[in-house]
């Protein structure tokens, strides 16, 4: 049975019955007024402020729910914007709450309410079958039914559990509407039919929230910061190169914000715009520059959540800036030495040890980079890796284990100049220590960790050995191996026992039969290299 609406101009009736009907039945298409004179009515109630109580949120989606598809629809050569229209009035009804608008208020549930709503439209819109109509109306409602579904569809401070899963339930509604395999088939197009993605339209949406000055007024994280980030990681190469001008501006803004959280967004988004753009795209108008020089400046932050993202996004800012210095020993690579040095300075004055725990971690990957060119920071990588080497750092030694990397580093691309007396002098003890913590028996540490810490500080052992040909012997052997574990004793043992073997031979290669071109490849400076 329909519901007994007849057609009129006034059309408080149809509203009072929306609010009064609980029953979801089909409406009548002739006891109903043409979608083209209902739809500005709609528009203009759900934009009243203060919220006309004659068509809520709940009504409108009961009225979207009960229409049939082809009423709805519209006669054909309809207009797309009344539609775009009415969908944005809806979701200014589900808009933030003013700084000044006390607690608690309604903002998740009226999130919750609006995307039922828009998954019902956009269900009857599927429903209308194939139609070039219906997939012109779906493109023109895509933008704007993403820009208000991506921040809901994340757990944070402005959403609930009910509000997140009408999200993403909306989200999963708009991509069959649309024909679409996932999200960034959905932004980027592509396909069969070669058809556009929607990401130009969603710029558009943002664009006025996105400004400079829009931009500076709000200082927490919100729904257009929300929307911005979840819309560029969803886009992969190449599809960034053609809106990257759009892109980098604010994603630069949000970076360069003095709170934690947007300044952490800033730069997960730069890392996946550098992460998917070509070198070229980045190096080209100077962006790679005005990037690294934004970056630069958050590496005297102290904040380890920061760093944490900071420092991996810098070293593959790097590699497009300049080359590598360890496939090109003699390239001046000045950023690379610029960071490592800024990077050592604060290791070595740091304190706390989440960042102490942030800096160890990411030290291997950057020594890796420099290979050979890292002796220019010798002394003060003398300095550093002793000091992270004899501080525990609490159960999981995760300082000293990147540590014993990052010396194990140094030991494999500049072992010529770790052979010095001075060096072993500095080295060797600091390993010893180690490798008797790590082996003596403690109920502060797991047995797994224990067991890491024990190989990483033996591989360092046995390559400084080699670095310095053989003339640890003399020092080892002065160990008292009654105070050491049995298995320091052996490995002690082992390692003086090896000593005037091959003294000459270079610890990476050690058959020291490689041509240049392979000691380059493996990062060596092996003297007894044959030439090509």
């Amino acid at each position: 049975m329909c519901l007994n609406i007849p057609a009129m101009t006034d059309f408080s009736r149809l509203f009072d019955e929306l609010e009064l009907d609980d029953d979801e039945r089909p409406f009548s298409s002739a006891s109903l007024p043409p979608v083209a004179a209902l739809l500005p009515e709609l528009h203009r109630r759900l934009l009243s402020r203060p919220p006309d109580p004659s068509l809520s949120i709940h009504g409108m989606g009961r009225l979207l729910r009960a229409a049939d598809p082809l009423w709805l629809l519209g006669p054909a050569g309809g207009a797309q914007a009344p539609y775009v229209s009415v969908v944005c009035a809806l979701i200014s009804r589900a808009a933030p709450p003013p700084d000044d608008v006390p607690a608690p208020h309604p903002y998740a549930s009226n999130v919750a309410a609006v995307a039922v709503a828009l998954q019902a439209l956009l269900a009857k819109l599927q429903a209308a079958g194939p139609d070039r109509r219906v997939r012109t109306l779906t493109l023109a409602l895509a933008p704007h039914v993403c820009v208000f579904a991506a921040p809901h569809m994340e757990e944070r401070a402005w959403t609930s559990r009910a509000s997140r899963e009408a999200c993403g339930r909306l989200e999963s509604q708009l991509l069959a509407a649309g024909g679409w395999r996932d999200s960034a088939h959905m932004l980027t197009g592509g396909g069969p039919d070669g058809e556009a993605g929607i990401l130009p339209a969603v710029l558009d949406v943002v664009r006025p929230a996105l400004e400079r000055e829009a931009r500076r007024q709000r200082d927490r994280v919100d729904e257009v910061d929300s929307a911005l980030a979840w819309t560029l990681l969803r886009v992969p190469r190449p599809f960034l190169a053609p809106v990257l001008p759009r892109l980098l501006g604010p994603a630069l803004l949000l970076s360069d914000h003095q709170g934690g959280d947007k300044c952490m967004l800033g730069i997960h988004c730069l890392h996946h715009i550098i992460s998917n753009t070509a070198a070229s795209e980045l190096r080209a108008l100077n962006r790679a520059d005005v990037v690294y020089e934004a970056l630069f400046r958050h590496l005297h932050a102290t904040d380890a959540d920061v760093m944490q993202l900071l420092l991996p996004c810098l070293l593959d800012l790097l590699a497009v800036l300049e080359s590598p210095p360890s496939a090109a020993p003699r390239a001046a690579a000045p950023r690379h030495h610029r960071v490592l040095r800024l990077l050592l300075t604060r290791m070595e004055a740091e304190h706390k040890v989440a960042l102490r725990r942030v800096y160890a971690q990411a030290l291997p990957a950057y020594l890796h980079r420099m290979g050979a060119s890292a002796c220019r920071h010798f002394a003060r990588l003398s300095r550093v890796v002793p000091a992270y080497l004899e501080v525990s750092d609490g159960l999981e030694e995760l300082s000293r284990l990147y540590a014993l990397e990052a010396l194990w580093q140094i030991l494999t691309a500049a072992w010529p100049r770790c052979g010095s007396a001075r060096a072993i002098g500095m080295w060797l003890p600091c390993l010893l220590r180690l490798l008797v913590d790590a082996e003596w028996p403690s109920p502060r540490l797991r047995p797994d960790i224990c067991r890491r810490l024990g190989r990483r500080a033996a591989r360092c052992v046995v390559l400084l050995n080699a670095a310095a040909r053989g003339s640890l012997q003399c020092p080892l052997e002065q160990v008292d191996a009654g105070c050491c574990a049995p298995e320091v004793a052996s490995l002690l043992a082992t390692v003086t026992a090896a000593s005037g073997k091959s003294p000459s031979r270079c610890p990476v290669c050690s058959d020291g039969a490689r041509t240049r071109a392979e000691a380059v490849a493996f990062r060596c400076a092996c003297p007894s290299a044959t030439p090509e």
